[in-house]
């Protein structure tokens, strides 16, 4: 692993690069890693800057202190007018379709508990691994402000029964059923959890940069269409993936049974 390196460079997050992968670290330990609107901002353009940084293989999102996040700063919240009401929810569904948008998969590393927008950042990952004792909620409903945008990811995550419950109830859910029903991918001890994510980085970064980008670009582009225009997706990327330099040099590698060269074309 190369020699991590971090930059301060934020208010709210720390960015720290660790081999091929880059770990974009909520840092508000105080707040519990509230998503203020600067921070999501912070993080907004991080995920842009990394988007183009071919060095990076992966993103990592985590949170310092005893917890991931637990959801909105409440206190920029109270007693504010429709503008900043519709600006905070703008920003949240920019950072939360930012991570779909950049190439590299982006890997949600969940301790302590991930609540409300929290909860909504784990499902907007494309993946996620979580520690044992990591709990995921969407408690809106109890202090009045129902959790209609982390709903969103979270219903297409776990589906609409295991949604409403979590929704309506606000009721917290253990790492082990979150995993169950589809919310993380992946539950290990706290003292292993490190290592997990960066054994998922290594999976990914053996691979070809261009497919892994093109393939989840093409997931998140087909995912909720029905079957005959998700093949139209499919099948036009297939062919375009085909005609790469990594793709041939891939295809031949295998038959010539020796490992791949990527250029990244």
């Amino acid at each position: 692993m190369a020699t991590t390196e971090t930059s301060t460079a934020y208010r709210n997050i720390l960015v720290r690069r660790e081999g091929p992968a880059a770990h974009l670290v909520l840092n508000r330990p105080e707040q519990r890693n509230a998503l203020s609107l600067e921070t999501m901002e912070e993080v907004i353009v991080t995920l842009r800057a990394l988007a183009g940084d071919a060095d990076v293989r992966a993103i990592v999102i985590e949170g310092a202190g005893p917890v991931f996040s637990a959801g909105h700063d409440l206190r920029e919240l109270i007693g504010q007018d429709v503008a900043t009401y519709q600006r905070t929810v703008d920003v949240c569904t920019v950072m939360m379709e930012q991570i779909h948008r950049n190439p590299q998969p982006v890997i949600a590393r969940v301790h302590g508990i991930a609540t409300a927008a929290g909860c909504q950042l784990v499902a907007a990952c494309d993946l996620a691994i979580a520690s044992v004792d990591a709990r995921f909620a969407t408690p809106g409903v109890k202090i009045g402000l129902f959790c209609s945008t982390p709903m969103v990811p979270i219903s297409r995550a776990v589906g609409r029964k295991r949604a409403l419950q979590m929704l309506l109830t606000g009721d917290f859910v253990d790492a082990p059923t979150a995993a169950a029903w589809g919310l993380i991918n992946d539950v290990v001890p706290a003292a292993e959890l490190d290592d997990a994510v960066a054994a998922l980085v290594a999976r990914i970064a053996v691979s070809s940069p261009l497919t892994v980008a093109i393939g989840k670009d093409a997931f998140w582009a087909q995912i909720e269409l029905d079957e005959h225009r998700a093949y139209d997706i499919g099948r036009s990327v297939m062919v375009k993936n085909a005609l790469t330099a990594d793709a041939q040099e891939g295809m031949t590698a295998f038959v010539e049974k020796r490992a791949p060269e990527w250029t990244g074309r």
